[in-house]
């Protein structure tokens, strides 16, 4: 009886620190971009890998192609980048920018 509770009590210990360990929020700045992105509804227009919608570019790589610096300014104004640019601006803080900015560059 003793051991099944503590097997019990073990189970149950592991699985709250698994799902404690999945509910922590991201800790870094490309990790916040990450579900900035995920979150904001970039995959309503763009892809990754195979995940999201083609109507813009994919975005798989475009870290090897912009550092963050381009990326964060196309970021604040699209049509200041590239006049024909069919991405709207998006009211983004600076903070949403650089998070952005910092996961995009990250894909290589």
């Amino acid at each position: 009886m003793i051991r099944a509770s503590i097997g019990t009590l073990f189970v149950a210990m592991a699985v709250l620190t698994i799902a404690a360990t999945a509910a922590q929020p991201p800790r870094t700045v490309v990790e916040l971009g990450e579900v900035a992105f995920k979150n904001g509804g970039c995959f309503n227009c763009h892809t990754i890998g195979k995940v999201g919608t083609p109507l813009g570019p994919d975005l798989s790589h475009v870290g090897a192609r912009y550092p963050a610096e381009y990326v964060a300014r196309w970021l604040r104004d699209p049509a200041l980048q590239r006049p024909n640019a069919h991405m709207p601006a998006f009211e983004l803080t600076e903070a949403q920018v650089r998070a952005l900015a910092a996961y995009l560059s990250s894909l290589e």
